[in-house]
């Protein structure tokens, strides 16, 4: 009798860690929704620790970029540490810029690189396989993708490079959010917008509407209303509009999936909690966003790490209370979706000393879980930004074409932000902050189990 108890048992737990086979999506509830301040999952909780891949598509393609190996290896390695949310490109367009991704997904308007779309639906498979969940972004302020600026030109032709602009990175600014009252650009884009969710995957059948590992699509990658000046304050009403309008027609296309802004927060717009609260406003905004950037924003400086580090983190602390503070006032979840901060001396090579980065990575990633678990609409993170496996080409942090993706867009060094496979201190935190906030959510002891039961990638 023992016997037979045990074997059945021993069914019943390969059956349940099989569950993607046992539930096929449609016939249970396996998408990620929306109740109050929380993420739920089949009715619970749903809180995560997670990475910014938006290059995944890039691997997973059969053409010139794909490295289905190493994309099944990068997959394994995050989901042994508990990685399991993914913020993905799901979108790119072919830039007039020089130091933007290439090749790109839209050629032209209505010319598409296959072989990318392919690789996006093997990522989501893979995904699928490993039960994890993905943010799909579906275009970009800044133009290391293509993104406005090259809808501004209706998909050709030069607009501003803030290389060769006498007003630099000010004047593409403003020329990039002139996008949001461009109705021909929009036109494009929702032309795009329609085409990816109404994708089959070719890889295992299911409509992109009706997959459950995607979590939300999001509008864009960083939008702002422009600079922080009068320029800027001119197009506030069409940025406000184009978030309703544009969040409500993709919400009308597919009604499974979450919408989300992939705003930075107050920072976008004279550092305005109020601006931030009404970037999420709409109904058809499900959950708020923001990012955390101490280098960009001249709060920490890497070759001064020692000094700069405990005032750099008191100015994290308070921008994070800031937007937790926004969220209560949305009663709506809110997710840090992008942080990151350099290794000590600005160093790029993989394995170079992160101790600066990982006294960071502990406060922030510690103070975000006693967040959430003292009840606050804090619900899950996204380090920006994996490299895995990746090692760079040549000496001077460039990326070119065909180089390795680490994580860092083109335009800035190569491994500057990345968290390598060898930085194994650093892996440390993030694992056991993501297990942490695992534990508080939907993610089962069987699904944790089954990532952590894999090898240990991450020291390898």
């Amino acid at each position: 009798m023992n016997r037979r108890l045990l074997a059945i048992c021993s069914m019943l737990l390969l059956a349940l860690a099989g569950c993607a086979v046992l539930f096929p999506p449609g016939e249970r509830d396996d998408f990620i929704r929306v109740k109050g301040t929380r993420f739920t999952h089949n009715g619970r909780p749903y809180y995560f620790g997670g990475a910014n891949f938006w290059y995944g598509c890039y691997l997973g393609s059969p053409g010139r970029t794909g490295n289905r190996e190493r994309l099944r290896l990068e997959l394994d390695s995050l989901s042994a540490i508990g990685l399991v949310n993914l913020r993905i490109l799901a979108a790119s367009e072919e830039s007039y810029m020089k130091r933007s991704i290439r090749p790109a997904i839209t050629r032209s308007p209505g010319v598409y690189d296959d072989s990318l779309f392919q690789g996006l639906d093997y990522l989501l498979a893979e995904m699928a396989e490993r039960r994890m969940r993905g943010v799909l972004s579906r275009n970009n302020y800044g133009g290391w993708s293509g993104g406005m600026v090259q809808y501004n030109g209706g998909g050709g032709g030069e607009g501003v490079d803030p290389e060769k602009s006498p007003g630099g990175w000010k004047d593409f600014m403003n020329f990039s959010a002139s996008f949001y009252a461009n109705e021909k650009a929009n036109s494009l884009f929702r032309d795009y917008v329609r085409r990816i969710v109404a994708r089959r995957n070719t890889c295992n059948g299911r409509l992109y509407s009706e997959d459950p590992t995607i979590m939300a699509w999001q509008l864009a990658n960083e939008p702002r209303p422009g600079t922080s000046s009068p320029e800027g304050e001119k197009n506030l009403e069409s940025y406000y509009g184009w978030i309703e309008q544009t969040a409500a027609y993709i919400h009308s296309l597919d009604t499974n999936h979450l919408v989300s802004t992939g705003s930075e927060g107050a920072v976008g717009f004279y550092w305005s909690s109020e601006y931030a609260l009404k970037t999420h406003q709409s109904p058809f905004i499900d959950y708020a966003t923001f990012h955390l950037w101490p280098v960009n924003w001249s709060w920490f400086d890497p070759k001064r790490f020692e000094e700069t580090l405990p005032a750099t983190e008191e100015k994290a602390m308070s921008y994070i209370r800031e937007h937790l503070a926004v969220a209560r006032q949305l009663n709506k979840p809110i997710t840090l979706e992008e942080f990151g901060i350099a290794r000590d001396s600005a160093r790029c090579a993989p394995g170079s000393p992160t101790s600066a980065r990982d006294r960071y990575f502990t406060k922030i990633l510690s103070a975000l879980g006693d967040s959430a678990r003292a009840g606050a609409p804090f619900a899950g993170w996204n380090i920006w930004t994996w490299g895995g496996v990746a090692r760079r080409e040549g000496v001077d942090d460039v990326w070119r074409p065909g180089d390795p993706f680490t994580g860092d867009p083109p335009q800035e060094p190569q491994g500057f932000n990345s968290v390598f496979i060898v930085d194994t201190s650093t892996l440390r935190i993030i694992r056991e902050n993501a297990g942490a906030m695992m534990r508080l959510g939907a993610r089962d002891s069987l699904f944790a189990g089954g990532a952590a039961s894999r090898t240990e990638v991450y020291q390898k």
